[in-house]
């Protein structure tokens, strides 16, 4: 079903939840790099902007910009050529949602609050058709929906144990979010922006590791697909909660984090091996609400 990938870029320091510009290059954030880096259709690698915390998630917004998780940096180990994290750095203060304009590489935090209250660590984001987002508070257990132009931001869903992916269905129905530890692949219908109705789960993973889902991409049948890290790569799952698939990496890598599309090719994020496959995706790439 799936063609052979090829390694697009590696030497990274726990690549992210990445997005795909209008050029073809890459835009992979960095956990323990504390970095986003683009890499160039020709493979070249640049250092678009540095962070205090640990870039995770990123996706472009309504204004041309890319806006990058910060889970506020965790401390990293290794062995046999592989990545973990192992625990949150002396410095987390808490997440941030970032904003870097592309072309200066200049930062700017747009929330580091929510009601009052300090956001925690954030992975995962996607913007709807207004040009808002949900994105994810792994820590403290919760989807917010903001507008970062406006800078208003609220609690769509809270109640969330561990979650990490968050992705829409191609008609903007429908919210999914991933749950690392629960496996839990849970299910929202959309009533109105940034109003959420809990659907049953779609799916349940079936490990038993403690660690399963990471993060996870739409395409365009409508297929959730989902990082299975124990499966050390993507999942794929019909809207209707049946497993269609998967992609495994080449090299095994239990920290496979996360996919995103450019066109019909898939670029898969190999954490703990430090490498951006891509490859064909036989049901299609979905572009993104304000993907160039």
């Amino acid at each position: 079903m799936f063609d052979t990938a090829r390694a697009i870029a590696d030497g990274l320091r726990f690549p992210e939840g990445a997005s795909v510009g209008a050029d073809g290059s890459v835009f992979v954030p960095e956990i323990e790099g504390r970095a986003l880096t683009r890499v160039h259709p020709d493979g070249r690698k640049e250092t678009v902007a540095e962070f205090s915390g640990g870039a995770n998630g990123c996706a472009f917004g309504p204004d041309g910009a890319i806006y990058v998780c910060d889970s506020g940096g965790f401390t990293f180990d290794g062995d046999d050529g592989v990545r973990r994290p192992n625990g949150r750095a002396d410095d987390n203060t808490g997440g941030t949602l970032w904003r870097v304009d592309v072309e200066t590489g200049a930062v700017k935090a747009v929330f580091t609050e929510c009601d009052g209250e300090r956001i925690g660590g954030l992975n995962d984001i996607v913007f709807d058709t207004n040009g808002s987002c949900y994105f994810v508070d792994t820590t403290r257990g919760m989807l917010y929906y903001g507008d970062p132009v406006a800078r208003t931001v609220h609690v769509a869903a809270g109640g969330l144990h561990i979650p990490n992916g968050a992705g829409l269905s191609p008609d903007g129905s429908r919210l999914y979010a991933s749950e690392t530890f629960t496996g839990r692949l849970r299910c929202y219908d959309i009533a109105g922006p940034g109003k959420l109705v809990e659907r049953p789960d779609l799916h349940q993973h079936e490990g038993s590791r403690n660690l399963k889902w990471d993060g996870l991409a739409v395409d365009a049948a409508g297929n959730v697909c989902v990082a299975d890290l124990p499966g050390s790569g993507i999942r794929v799952i019909s809207p209707e909660g049946k497993v269609l698939g998967a992609f495994v990496t080449p090299v095994e890598d239990p920290y496979v984090t996360n996919v995103c599309f450019g066109g019909d090719t898939a670029y898969v994020s190999s954490g703990g091996r430090g490498v951006v496959y891509e490859l064909p995706w036989p049901w299609g790439g979905l572009r993104l609400n304000c993907q160039p």
